[in-house]
């Protein structure tokens, strides 16, 4: 069974990624491209499809992962991920998945340190095959604070011997965007050369060719194939704005399994996934 992290700095979508993944057999039965896989959530997991029936396709937002009670008490998301082909028997995925609140990544670019924060961050770097990175802006400021905090993080994988072994895909999530819509098919070059070439550049200085990969993902997806506007929308909260999904009956993912079929295979699969 393979065993991966989710990072990324608050409001990247890590949390609503996971539950659209939990929630994506009762969304894409009826679409034949979306028919070659098959996802069956267990434990924790099984909570996140709920979540997502009762709050996301009811236009309402996820809380933030709450890690008060520490690692022991966090959620460990198990699926099982049948990828059907052609001409041969069907590969199926076992996956583990540990969702880290984004304050771990927030600290990596200060360079503060907690000791809570510590304990998830030891087991991402010893415990697990490789990490699903979502990245949500795309400004120069975004550019620097990812670098930096890209820094600190293969520092830490050089110091326990993981910079050879420890696959990272890098994502730029709610690609449904209208800035970001169209880089999607390439998004090393349209999205990560264009708007974080610094984020880039520091992964690439460090991590393996073989084992990094770019890719854009979408949780909310497009209203429709030939009516590409968002599938969401933003509410104002109280203290700040977040994005909610805006037409249930038309939810529709992009790109969901391919960065996990590389982390746990290796091997790469097409963007419709």
């Amino acid at each position: 069974m393979g065993k991966i992290c989710i990072i990324g700095p608050r409001s990247s979508g890590k949390t609503t990624y996971l539950a659209g993944l939990a929630y994506w057999p009762d969304k894409q039965r009826q679409d034949k491209r979306s028919s070659r896989f098959e996802i069956t959530a267990f434990g924790d997991a099984e909570k996140l499809k709920e979540k997502a029936e009762n709050i996301i396709c009811q236009g309402a937002s996820l809380e933030p992962t709450d890690i008060k009670g520490g690692i022991d008490g966090a959620p460990l998301y198990q699926f099982r991920i049948t990828i059907k082909h052609l001409l041969k028997k069907p590969d199926d995925i076992d996956l583990m998945v540990r969702d880290y609140p984004g304050e771990i990544f927030e600290e990596l670019a200060s360079g503060r340190s907690n000791s809570l924060h510590d304990e998830f961050l030891e087991e991402c770097l010893k415990n697990v095959q490789g990490c699903l990175m979502l990245l949500a802006d795309w400004t120069k400021e975004a550019d620097k604070f990812y670098s930096q905090a890209l820094k600190e993080f293969t520092k830490k994988l050089d110091k326990k011997g993981r910079l050879n072994d420890f696959r990272i895909a890098v994502a730029m999530s709610k690609c449904e965007r209208g800035e970001l819509w169209s880089g999607r098919l390439d998004p090393e070059i349209d999205i990560f050369d264009l708007h974080l070439p610094k984020t880039k550049n520091t992964l690439q200085s460090k991590i393996l060719r073989q084992n990094l990969q770019f890719y854009a993902i979408s949780t909310f997806g497009v209203l429709k194939r030939h009516d590409p506007r968002p599938n969401r929308k933003d509410k104002l909260g109280k203290d700040s704005s977040h994005a909610v999904l805006r037409e249930a009956e038309l939810w529709k993912p992009y790109n969901m399994i391919a960065p996990l079929y590389w982390l746990s295979e290796g091997k790469r699969i097409d963007a419709n996934a």
